[in-house]
């Protein structure tokens, strides 16, 4: 451009002005000191007026807008911007156009000199453009500047209507504040990106109605788009699909939905998969399709959302009927199928799996093989079974395999070659069934088998021992009673007598844990039991894990069986010190607990009424809510193999449930377990639990002397032996057999007895068996059975009704002679 830029020059400044007017009015000062003084009041007077008449004009005229106390703006402040293809205007504070460049003078079609449009002018009449004209002219007023895309409409004074990209900014030029407006033509850019948009439209406008579906899926299952004819085909609206719209699953059932989100691939690869599949209509009915379902990897090997083409199959769709029916019924048995199947190539890799596959062996990357799948220990015996696979043809051939994802779940593997197939075909069909349920029934059945062995051991055992221990017991009595305390024996005796309580003791554990003894239930005081067991429960504790009992106050007793409640105990306490390996903290608490409490203590499912509660909480690791819902059940256990048979917890809930009573649980992971037992609350005072008699015990009563006839049946003959001895000291007539037989004969000869004291396991005829017959012929008199095991295992092989007494062994002579003399009275 040649045209020199216009704007209205201002003037020079300079001090001319007003060093005349200093001169002025100091001549006239002068001439009023030479005049007379009458004369010089009025001409004062008339100058003073004069000014005053000058400053009220000023006034008006400043206030007008017709003069201003502006700092001109040099003309060489905007030369840079004469030569630039970009319209350049300057206005200042009043809006005065004080520069516009050749440029902007030729878009307006403005003379040299004169008027010139301002921005405002230009765009502020258009309504497109107005709004964004007002923010650019305030960011302007504001000091911040701006820009934006406006459209130049035609008119008389535009030389090039169009969009231009308008720039305002204010700032210092000179010696004054100016807003630079920057108007640059982008008219050519906006049509092309027009066309661009038109050409995207017609695109997706195609995509849309193919006569095929395309959709995008992601990892998580989100379906980001979906052209109008996949909408079409399912029965939604278009607008259904987007970031927060449909997923994968509402429109595949939820294994195919698995296949399309659970392809893995090299960081920086694709991976394309050609699926036979059906899509779920809004109204349930299925539509075959075939798809060919691409997918990206990022760097980290992350798959981005899915390129899918998918050709509709349904009737009609110009596929070879029977061809078209056979496939879709294959793809539909393949990838429904629960028995997770894969297809193996000769190389080992796997083909293609079902989504029963992959849920049992993990995601399968492209190239992956079927070893990889297993733990390393099992790759190289299925790498041996493949190739053996392959070369016998027709034989299948299984392996048991651990999982390399979880390597404590198990799978029996199933292979069989594909005949006929080609170097890169499927070669090999390879099946599953998970064995992981199925080894730990086996493990659970061969650990309740060793149980029950070791209980039947156990129990026998037990049985003689406590005939041992009887003869023992008894006889140490026997000497006792002819010893004083002050004898030299007598404390040796003494001691025989505390080792064989002891081991009798160690009995009764042997016959609780082969559950041949069901121990009766008796009143008792948590209190009292915990101050028994405690010492125990700090050596199963150990040093690391502080034990806290805290004892309720006016506690009421439980009706519950001591052996087995010790035992709760002592379980629950072994589980929160194995939850605890790091240490911790026990705490045991004791309250009672009245009807109004039971729903906020124990829940919902605790009924109405007056419980006595235990609570047992650790500071352990706690426990999954699903966890939570399995740990009463027989058999379940969290510690690993051989640590823990799963019937600590079952044994507890028995023991409570048996008891009338229940037991809740409540953990989460991090924050510990806690376990209330609610028994029901006994119905008289609790009796001191019974300890080993003392040396003042042994000296037998004066009242326990008695009369009568008693039968004594018993095989062993040290107890039998005792028995008798004991009893006729006592002044009671004894009539000893050896078995049951033998006490039919016995009570033939002599007719009547007043009681019977037999034993309950003895060869030839048992002790039940012998009381049948002895009622069959008539004999009334009272029984009373002694045994090691509980009377509620061989009461129901008496007669339906039928009273007797019962007295555990091995007894002391004085339970023997109370028990007798008792029963003879009642």
């Amino acid at each position: 451009m040649t045209d020199q830029a216009t704007v209205s020059p201002p003037r020079r400044r300079t001090l001319v002005p007003l060093v005349l007017l200093a001169l002025v009015l100091t001549g006239f000062g002068a001439a009023l000191a030479l005049l007379p003084s009458d004369w010089t009041r009025p001409l004062a007077f008339a100058l003073l007026g004069l000014f005053a008449m000058a400053g009220v004009v000023a006034l008006f005229i400043f206030a007008a807008g017709l003069a201003s106390f502006t700092i001109p703006v040099e003309r060489s402040d905007f030369a840079p911007f004469d030569m630039s293809d970009d319209a350049v205007l300057a206005v200042d504070r009043q809006g005065r156009v004080v520069y516009a460049n050749p440029s902007y003078l030729a878009l307006v079609r403005a003379p040299l000199r004169g008027a010139v449009r301002r921005v405002e002018d230009l765009f502020g009449a258009s309504e497109k453009s107005s709004a964004a004209l007002y923010r650019l002219t305030k960011s302007a007023r504001d000091g911040a500047g701006g820009a934006d895309d406006l459209l130049l409409e035609a008119g008389d004074a535009i030389a090039k209507p169009g969009w231009y990209r308008v720039r305002v900014r204010s700032t210092q030029q000179g010696g004054g504040r100016v807003t630079l407006w920057t108007l640059t033509d982008i008219d050519a850019d906006r049509q092309k990106q027009d066309a661009l948009f038109q050409e995207l439209q017609a695109s997706v406008a195609f995509l849309d109605h193919a006569p095929a579906g395309f959709l995008a899926i992601d990892g998580e299952g989100r379906i980001p788009y979906a052209n109008a004819t996949l909408a079409e085909w399912l029965g939604y609206d278009l607008t259904q699909f987007g970031r927060d719209g449909l997923v994968a699953r509402e429109i595949f059932s939820a294994s195919d939905a698995e296949l399309l989100t659970g392809l893995t691939g090299a960081p920086g690869s694709r991976r394309m998969e050609m699926l036979d599949l059906d899509l779920l209509r809004r109204g349930g009915e299925r539509i075959p399709v075939r798809l060919f379902h691409s997918v990206d990897f990022d760097a980290q090997g992350k798959a981005q959302p899915s390129r899918t083409l998918l050709l509709n199959r349904s009737l009609g769709q110009d596929v070879e009927e029977g061809q078209r029916v056979a496939e879709i019924r294959f793809a539909r048995f393949f990838n429904t199928m629960p028995l997770p199947i894969a297809a193996i190539a000769r190389d080992g890799r796997i083909v293609r799996a079902n989504a029963a596959f992959m849920r049992l062996f993990g995601r399968v990357g492209e190239g992956e093989t079927l070893t990889s799948r297993v733990t390393e220990r099992d790759r190289e015996g299925l790498a041996a079974l493949l190739r053996d696979t392959l070369e016998r043809r027709g034989d299948t051939a299984s392996a048991e395999v651990w999982l390399q994802r979880e390597p404590n779940r198990s799978a029996r593997l199933y292979l069989a070659a594909v005949p006929e197939a080609s170097e890169d075909d499927e070669a090999v069909l390879a099946y599953a069934l998970e064995t992981t349920e199925q080894r730990a029934l086996e493990v659970q059945f061969a650990q309740a088998q060793k149980m029950q062995a070791v209980g039947e051991l156990a129990g026998g055992v037990a049985h003689d021992f406590n005939n041992v221990l009887q003869g023992i017991i008894g006889y140490t009595d026997l000497l006792l009673v002819n010893h004083l305390p002050t004898d030299p024996s007598f404390q040796d005796i003494m001691q025989i007598k505390q080792n064989a309580l002891r081991a009798a003791g160690l009995v009764r554990q042997l016959l609780a844990f082969s559950r041949r003894q069901t121990l009766r239930p008796q009143n008792l005081f948590y209190g009292e039991v915990l101050s028994d067991i405690t010492m125990l429960l700090k050596r199963l504790l150990g040093e690391r894990i502080e034990l806290d009992i805290r004892h309720g106050r006016d506690l009421w007793s439980v009706k519950a069986d001591l052996t087995q409640l010790e035992q709760a105990i002592v379980n629950l306490a072994v589980n929160a010190r194995d939850a605890m390996p790091d240490g911790g903290k026990l705490t045991i608490r004791m309250r009672n607990v009245v009807a109004a409490d039971c729903a906020e203590l124990g829940g919902a499912d605790l009924p109405r009424g007056d419980y006595t509660m235990l609570e047992v909480e650790d500071t352990g690791i706690g426990m999954a809510p699903d966890i939570v819902e399995k740990i009463f059940q027989p058999f379940f256990t969290t510690k690993e193999v051989g640590k823990g048979t799963g019937l600590g917890l079952s044994m507890v809930y028995g023991f409570v449930r048996q008891s009338g009573g229940f037991i809740t649980c409540r953990s989460a992971p991090g924050e510990g377990t806690n376990f209330r037992i609610f028994l029901p609350r006994g119905e008289e005072e609790a009796k001191p639990i019974e300890t080993a008699p003392s040396a003042a015990e042994a000296k037998p009563a004066a009242d326990l002397t008695g009369q009568g006839v008693i039968l004594l049946v018993e095989d062993e003959d040290a107890v039998r032996a005792f028995g008798a001895r004991a009893l006729s000291q006592r002044g009671y007539t004894v009539h000893e057999a050896r078995s049951g037989a033998e006490a039919l004969l016995v009570m033939e000869e002599i007719g009547h007895v007043d009681l019977i004291v037999s034993d309950v396991v003895m060869p030839e005829m048992d002790g039940p068996t012998m009381l049948k017959e002895l009622r069959k012929q008539g004999i009334t008199a009272k029984v009373i059975f002694v045994s090691g095991y509980a009377e509620e295992a061989f009461r129901k092989n008496l007669p339906e009704g039928e009273a007797f007494g019962f007295l555990p062994k091995p007894f002391s002579l004085k339970q023997l002679i109370e028990t007798v003399k008792d029963h003879l009275a009642s």
